[in-house]
């Protein structure tokens, strides 16, 4: 991939924002519903996007858009920072190197989504456990370690969009833009984009948003329904009542796990469901192994295999596979880093991959496989890190994407426990 030469010419603020508003006023007067978009006016029913780290592919500002998009200017960080990416789609579900900067114009998954809701006519909510101020104070636990959109029409329909960057999105409208940081990756002040991230969106029906307010109020995900920077209600009353439940911690120690309509299965963990995340999601997967990569740094939990002991569990949700923690991975030929740290090398995306052949399972989440398995003499316990923190997953089951993942994250280990 060129990082040297740029395909944006650069144009004034007022040029950019209504050129936006034009694309998304002719989307919906063409009659498309929301959805995922793979690039401008290109609906699809899901996407996946994984974005390289600065160690992997270094960045170049002056390759990005100025001003941003959705409003702020590049920043120039001094770790360095990356916006190289990889996709699939449902209309194309192997993994592919994308063009451009991820986030920063409609030619890209992630900023053709965000731009159809940003600059367009709908309801959503954002949520996020580190907005830094901008508009809500970072929490930690036991609010969960969640980061996202949520959209719909009026009629109910809609799209969720799961990110792992903090700080970002932090406003769901050009009506009521960030006060005090940016709001395109690339032009927010905290360097989200130095350590790999990903992103992942999907269709969603009446029904599915239903579902998904429910598990995101399970999870106790980070939100104001008084905030209209974050939170814009309407459609369905049903909905609505759904969406003013969030933004409060949830005490529920029960499990959410829904097929929606696309097939995908959804599974949303409480915080007070003192367990090792990445082994929930095996149990409630019917004890699936798993190969993970998440932001793997100190309180560590190990890789597992079935027979591993695990103190911290609620034998109500069955038994657990092994997880494997990939330390590292691959793409074209670079070594891609799946440690979490400070520092370029290292990883912030959530994603996983069925280790069995026969279930072609794409794992996608807002937890780290941080915490504790058997709680030691800490005095959070089994409540350990993320252990004690809610989240939610999103399971495909798509051959193409998992060949691609499971080749992404062909790498070393860290040794079963």
């Amino acid at each position: 991939m060129n990082h040297q030469r740029s395909p944006y010419r650069r144009v004034r603020p007022s040029l950019l924002i209504s050129a936006a508003a034009f694309a998304s006023a002719a989307y919906a007067a063409a009659g498309l519903s929301l959805s995922p978009l793979s690039e401008s006016n290109k609906s699809v029913e899901w996407w996946f996007v994984f974005k390289f780290n600065a160690a992997t592919y270094p960045g170049d500002e002056s390759i990005e858009p100025n001003p941003g998009i959705f409003g702020g200017t590049p920043v120039k960080y001094q770790g360095g920072f990356s916006l190289s990416y990889a996709y699939a789609s449902s209309s194309d579900d192997s993994l592919k190197m994308g063009l451009g900067c991820i986030g920063t114009s409609t030619n890209d998954p992630v900023g053709a989504t965000f731009e159809e809701v940003y600059h367009g006519d709908c309801y959503y909510v954002l949520w996020n456990d580190q907005f830094y101020n901008d508009p809500l104070p970072t929490e930690s636990s036991p609010w969960g370690h969640s980061k996202g959109m949520l959209a719909w029409d009026e009629s109910g329909n809609g799209l969720v969009m799961q990110v792992s960057t903090p700080s970002w999105p932090a406003s769901g409208s050009a009506k009521h833009p960030r006060t005090t940081d940016g709001n395109t990756l690339g032009c927010v002040h905290d360097d989200n984009v130095l350590v790999s991230q990903h992103f992942f969106s999907l269709k969603l029906n009446a029904a599915d948003v239903a579902i998904v307010l429910q598990g995101l109020a399970n999870a106790s995900v980070v939100t104001d329904p008084n905030n209209p920077q974050i939170f814009h209600m309407g459609g369905p009353p049903n909905l609505q009542e759904l969406a003013q439940k969030l933004g409060k911690r949830s005490t529920s120690k029960t499990v959410i796990k829904q097929v929606l309509s696309t097939g995908v299965t959804f599974i949303s963990k409480p915080s007070s469901e003192h367990v090792p995340p990445w082994q929930l999601v095996s149990a409630e997967l019917g004890g699936v192994p798993i190969r993970a990569a998440t932001w793997w740094a100190k309180p560590v939990i190990d890789s597992t295999t079935m027979t591993s002991s695990i103190g911290c569990w609620d034998d109500a949700l069955g038994q657990p596979n092994g997880v494997q923690i990939a330390l590292s991975g691959t793409w074209e030929g670079r070594t891609i880093g799946f440690e979490g740290g400070e520092g370029k090398q290292f990883n912030h995306a959530k994603i996983g991959v069925s280790m069995d052949s026969q279930l072609p399972l794409c794992i996608f989440g807002d937890l780290n496989q941080q915490g504790t398995l058997n709680g030691g003499g800490g005095s959070n316990g089994c409540g350990s890190s993320q252990d004690g923190r809610g989240g939610t997953f999103y399971v495909l089951q798509d051959s193409a994407l998992f060949q691609s993942l499971t080749d992404l994250l062909k790498g070393d280990s860290d040794p079963a426990q």
